[in-house]
């Protein structure tokens, strides 16, 4: 009998566009850490730096949440609603400390329609924290505890990691806290069609990092980190036909998560930047029927009017081959680029055209088809 394979997050909890016109340069996102001191790059074998640098800016998260459910009686057989009782559920997972004022990030689902956030840090201090904002079209949430001079995870250039490139991943499976895996990056850019409650306005941004690193749950929100102890994505979820680590666990790139942090932090929601386009990806099929030069690319199937790519030019028809200057042959690919921009941005596209290559500029547009900041 075939083995149905699934996704899960990896916590405990029980858990296009229109367009307009009213264009405003909003303000730079940028996510400001204080200076930290790189930690020597080690061997494959020898991981106890870097453990050791991480393991006191993952922190182990606590929600509590109410859930009303109807109280039923039987009266001579017949079952009669008597009314609702609450019952009070707590969820658990993992966060990392990105600031060394307690600003901590994780994953949303580990946080959403919390009533109580608690945070335990690595010294065992237990602490309240606040819900500052959530993205859950990313995934991600920031919260803050009050506390100084906490160690934090600077950021790594997930851009820059390689298949094959060592990790560790920490976090608290099981209610273990504290827990460090090691493993490699398997794969990157992987789109696993997992995140399905965005805002009606927005589109799941799913360009995952794939480790083998074992991941259980209670990881998730928690740290994946390189071998120089820079967090290079946020764990989030395993392939699974169990519920439980087979092989096969994702995390979202630092690259995403930093301009998602920063952007919460200041306006409490994430300031989006599209294109406006309907694309399938290119391979022999869609090369042969529409006479591409290479099987690569994403074949535009649609261009929303008056949108950003509308106005600058590319039409259906047109393959995208870059975008900001990075090949984009998936999905993922693009919608993490794109990521990494907000509305008012002016970003370069890179694409064929009739067997001829075009680059245009394009200024991005929020969901709403303006460049103004969206607030929560």
């Amino acid at each position: 009998m075939r083995k149905r394979l699934f996704v899960v997050f990896a916590t405990l909890a029980m858990v296009m566009q229109s367009c307009a016109q009213t264009p405003e340069q909003p303000a730079q996102t940028a996510l400001v850490q204080q200076p930290s001191m790189p930690v020597e790059r080690v061997t494959l074998t020898d991981f106890t730096d870097v453990a050791s640098a991480s393991i006191d800016a993952v922190v182990h998260i606590k929600t509590e949440m109410t859930q009303l459910t109807p109280l039923y009686q039987s009266f001579f057989g017949f079952i009669i609603q008597q009314g609702v009782q609450k019952q009070v559920y707590n969820a658990y997972g993992s966060g990392v400390i990105i600031t060394t004022d307690g600003y901590i990030l994780t994953n949303n689902h580990v946080v959403q329609d919390a009533e109580r956030i608690s945070v335990t840090l690595n010294d065992r201090r237990e602490l309240p924290a606040r819900l500052v904002g959530n993205d859950p079209a990313t995934d991600l949430a920031v919260i803050k505890i009050e506390a100084d001079n906490l160690t934090y995870l600077p950021f790594g250039n997930s851009d820059m990691v390689k298949v094959g490139e060592p990790v560790l991943a920490i976090g608290n499976p099981f209610n273990l806290t504290s827990t460090v895996t090691s493993g490699i990056i398997s794969a990157k850019a992987r789109n696993m069609h997992i995140i399905d409650n965005p805002r009606s306005n927005e589109t799941p941004l799913e360009s995952f990092l794939q480790t083998d690193a074992a991941v259980n749950s209670g990881n998730s929100g928690g740290a994946l980190v390189n071998s120089q102890a820079q967090l290079i994505g946020i764990v989030t979820a395993i392939a699974s036909g169990n519920g439980n680590y087979i092989g096969y666990s994702f995390a979202i790139p630092s690259n995403i998560a930093v301009k998602v942090a920063g952007d919460l932090q200041r306006y409490g929601y994430v300031q989006r930047g599209y294109l406006g386009l309907q694309v399938t990806e290119v391979d022999a099929n869609v090369a042969k029927q529409t006479g591409a030069r290479a099987i690569k690319g994403l074949y535009v199937a649609k261009v929303m009017k008056d949108c950003a790519s509308d106005r600058a030019g590319i039409r259906q028809g047109d393959i995208i081959l870059r975008v900001a200057g990075k090949e984009v042959n998936t999905f993922a690919e693009m919608m993490e680029e794109l990521g990494l921009f907000s509305p008012g941005d002016e970003v370069e596209v890179d694409y064929e055209r009739n067997g001829h290559t075009n680059t245009i500029k394009a200024v991005l547009l929020n969901s709403q088809g303006n460049t103004q900041i969206i607030r929560k």
